[in-house]
Formats: structure tokens, sequence, C-alpha cells
């Protein structure tokens, strides 16, 4: 795997050199826009209306409209002088309790690697947040940009989430909806709470798949090969449940056949 940033993490007078890499990758099928009569892909063009013509990439510039058809221009070198690319570390500010950061804040994951010499270093920052079940809160500029980060911990290697700052969070008070107060009664809880007990189970990740993705490549393949697309008829939708204490009760009693029946096969697969 590529890295795709090389820098170093620094706290106190620690210099942790790290690479970083990827951590997620997006599945889904990409399609290009074709015109409808011929099938060919189109072209898209930047276009200036004033000169009446197609401009050049290297005749582009960024530009911030501070009044309405009123622009001033900014260039690359002036963004990297304000951001300190060229420093290329990620500065850990604060360690904290991972558990107490609202995950509303994480944007992207990466990996971190150790950096050339410097995995005996790297192995002391990630066994030491371990022991002390901490993670640190730092910054780091990636492509002209500076954005906070959290690196947390794990048994092989440090992870690194980019953050969105605090005021780029909405309020959940901006939900109108959200709120109120609602009669629950102490049974109506209590099996609420029965129901989730007989779902609950370990988290593998493996087992959850994109039943849309494989719908979307079955098509697909289908159609290069010819065949007919079938659809297969749409459940049928449920009725609305007015006794909520009824509904708790069966999913409850399915809950636990599904339970059993996983045993089960757990079970055989063992066996066999």
């Amino acid at each position: 795997m590529r890295a795709l940033w090389k820098g170093a993490i620094t706290f106190g007078l620690i210099y942790v050199p790290v690479k970083m890499y990827a951590a997620t990758e997006k599945k889904d099928v990409k399609f290009n826009f074709l015109h409808a009569r011929c099938h060919t892909p189109l072209r898209y063009v930047r276009y200036c209306p004033k000169c009446a013509g197609e401009v050049k990439a290297e005749d582009i510039v960024r530009g911030y409209e501070y009044e309405k058809g009123h622009y001033i221009t900014v260039t690359d070198d002036e963004l990297a002088g304000l951001s300190g690319e060229k420093n290329r570390s990620v500065a850990i500010m604060d360690f904290v309790e991972l558990q107490k950061i609202d995950p509303v804040y994480y944007d992207r994951s990466y990996y971190l690697g150790p950096g050339e010499g410097g995995k005996k270093v790297y192995e002391l920052l990630r066994q030491a947040m371990l022991e002390t079940s901490r993670a640190a809160v730092a910054l780091i500029t990636i492509r002209n940009r500076e954005s906070l980060a959290v690196i947390r911990p794990t048994d092989r290697a440090l992870i690194m989430e980019t953050m969105f700052y605090a005021d780029e969070v909405r309020a959940v008070e901006q939900v109108d909806e959200i709120g109120g107060h609602a009669n629950l009664h102490e049974n109506e809880i209590k099996m609420a709470v029965n129901l989730i007990d007989n779902l609950s189970t370990d988290f593998e990740p493996s087992k959850y798949t994109s039943t849309y993705r494989e719908k979307l490549h079955a098509m697909l393949q289908a159609k290069i090969a010819g065949d007919a697309v079938v659809e297969k008829p749409a459940a049928p939708v449920a009725e609305n449940v007015v006794d909520l204490m009824a509904a708790l009760q069966a999913s409850i009693e399915i809950a636990k056949e599904e339970r059993g029946n996983r045993k089960n096969r757990q079970i055989a697969g063992k066996g066999s």
C-alpha cells in the first residue's frame, strides 16, 4: 500500500516518524455519463462565458467571492504558507479519554505506520497510550489544509481519524423533532431492554455486506451477458402495529428463535 503522507508525530521533545495510509476505500460502482444517442462518454469543459471559450487548467486560479460578483484570488503558495505544509508534523495538543469523544466529530480514517528509523519510538507511544487508555488530539496538515485529528492505539497500530471542528458540527437542537416528553410504561422499557439483550452479539464487520451493491453487480453482469434482468417482488409492507407491548413480545420471540438458529449454525460449522 502506498503512503499518502510522510511526517512525524510530535509531543514534548518526542519525535515519531510516521507514514499515513488510507484505512478505508469506497466500493461504490462508478458510472460514466454517456450521450444517449451514441453512447459516447461526455467531456466536461471549463468554459468562460465572458471570453466565450474553453479555459486551460494552467489558466485557472482560486477565487473568493467577498461580495456578489466581486472576487479576490488566492495562490497555492499563499495557502501553503498559512497551513505550514512544509512542517510535515502531527502536533499532539492533548491526551484524552477516547470514549469521551463523540463519534459525530470523526471524518476520515487513516493508518499511521512507523517511518524510517522510528519503529521503537512508535511502539513506545502506542503501548504507552494503551497503558493509559488515552487517545491524542492533534493538528495535521494534509494537502495545504490543517485538520483536527485524534490518534488512538490498537493492538497492532496507531489509527488516526481526521475530525470536524466544533463549529462544523450542527447542534442537535437545530432538529425540531428531537426532544419533548414521551410517556413510557416501566414494562415497555423492560421489554425493550430484553429485546436488545436478545439481539446483542459480538461485532463482526465482515458479516455486514451491501445487498444493494451485490444486486447492482448481478444486474450489470446480466446486462453484459445479454440476459434479462428479473426483479424479485417487493416484500409486503407491514401494517402499523398499535399494541407496542405485543410488538415487543413478538420481536423478543423472533430474536430468541434467530439466536437459537445462529448457535446451531455455529455448532454445525465447527463440526464440519
